[in-house]
């Protein structure tokens, strides 16, 4: 009853600082250096893949020096991975750090998130250093530019990707996807009973 409770005061406390609509929670990030982008197109791609479909295998390069891929974690966590459009940006600022808070539910449900987006390493790599660190590894789908976005089916026409979650369970099959209006943070609450499911 206890842990029921956390994960609703979580999801509440994400859900307030979404509909804010600012980047409260980024680790003190100067206003000035955050790019103000204004109102865009809720969604601008057709998704090429849906729930129970396999999810396409990739290897990225990360901010730490390393490659990822969604092979590594076959038969060992489920994943998801949290598309963000760009970098120092007001909603993708705060999305990726509200993620710190609830590291245990990635935890208690054998998840490993994985941040993408087709910004360059060095990018990523200096914005997330700004935001404070993060927990979970972070990607680059820069080059071949927004290979992964795209066989998703979530390229954007400008060339970013669409804020998305993908639920990829042990197997390697795709088991919740929100391709979530690019203008707002994504609700925590289905994302979180989706990852429960998996247990």
């Amino acid at each position: 009853m206890k842990k029921t409770r956390r994960i609703f005061a979580v999801i509440a406390f994400l859900f307030i600082a979404c509909a804010a609509q600012s980047p409260a929670l980024a680790q003190g990030i100067p206003q000035e250096r955050i790019f103000k982008v204004g109102e865009l197109k809720p969604v601008d791609s057709t998704l090429k893949v849906k729930v129970g479909d396999p999810a396409p295998d990739f290897s990225l390069p990360t901010i730490d020096g390393g490659t990822i891929t969604l092979g590594e974690f076959r038969g060992k966590k489920n994943v998801v991975l949290s598309f963000v459009p760009a970098a120092w940006t007001p909603v993708c600022s705060g999305q990726w750090p509200g993620y710190n808070i609830v590291q245990d539910m990635f935890d208690e449900t054998d998840t490993q998130i994985i941040g993408v987006s087709v910004d360059n390493v060095p990018t990523l790599h200096a914005w997330v250093q700004e935001m404070g660190g993060l927990w979970f590894p972070v990607a680059s789908d820069f080059f071949p530019h927004g290979k992964l976005a795209d066989a998703l089916g979530i390229l954007r026409s400008n060339g970013e990707a669409e804020r998305s979650l993908f639920l990829i369970d042990k197997q390697g099959v795709i088991r919740y996807i929100d391709v979530h209006d690019i203008n707002s943070r994504p609700d925590l609450g289905p994302l979180v009973e989706a990852m429960q499911k998996l247990k």
